[in-house]
C-alpha cells in the first residue's frame, strides 16, 4: 500500500510538472543579436508555438522543430535539427542558444508621433476704405 501511494505522489509531481512547462509564449519574430549563423546582425529569426511544441526558423533559413528541455522544462528548449538546446528568459524577450548565438524578440517600429495640424481660424475680414475714395475726399478739402 505504500509503494502504491508514492508511485501516486511520483506521478502527480511529473504531471505537475509537465504542466506548469514553458508557461511563456515564444511565438513571435525575433532578431540575432549575437554570434548569428551566416547572417549579419540584426537578420530576423522566427518562432511559432502551438502548445509545448515549438517551430524555429533561424535567421539563416534553416528550420528545426524544438520542444521544452527535459532537464529543464520551464527555462530550456530543445531544437532536434539544430541538435542543441536554448535558454529563454522569463519574459520570452530573448533566446540565447548553446552555440551562443542569441535572438531577441523584435517589437517592431514604435509607432509614429501623432501629426500636428495647426489650423488657421482668421478673424472675420473688417471692411476696409478704398484709397481711391480716401483720395477724393482729400482732394475735395483742399
Amino acid at each position: 500500500m505504500r509503494m502504491t501511494s508514492c508511485a501516486i505522489a511520483a506521478v502527480a509531481v511529473l504531471a505537475a510538472g509537465g504542466a506548469s512547462a514553458q508557461t511563456v509564449n515564444l511565438t513571435g519574430m525575433y532578431r540575432c543579436v549575437e554570434a548569428c549563423r551566416a547572417a549579419p546582425v540584426g537578420s530576423p529569426a522566427f518562432v511559432t508555438q502551438n502548445g509545448p511544441d515549438l517551430n524555429l526558423l533561424n535567421e539563416a533559413g534553416q528550420a528545426s522543430r524544438a520542444w521544452p528541455d527535459a532537464v529543464a522544462p520551464a527555462t530550456r528548449i530543445w531544437a532536434d535539427a539544430w541538435d542543441e538546446g536554448a535558454v529563454y528568459s522569463p519574459d520570452g524577450m530573448t533566446i540565447q542558444f548553446d552555440n551562443g548565438t542569441v535572438w531577441q524578440r523584435d517589437l517592431g517600429l514604435p509607432p509614429p508621433p501623432p501629426v500636428r495640424v495647426r489650423v488657421h481660424v482668421s478673424k472675420a475680414p473688417t471692411p476696409r476704405k478704398h484709397h481711391s475714395a480716401v483720395a477724393h475726399v482729400r482732394a475735395g478739402k483742399a
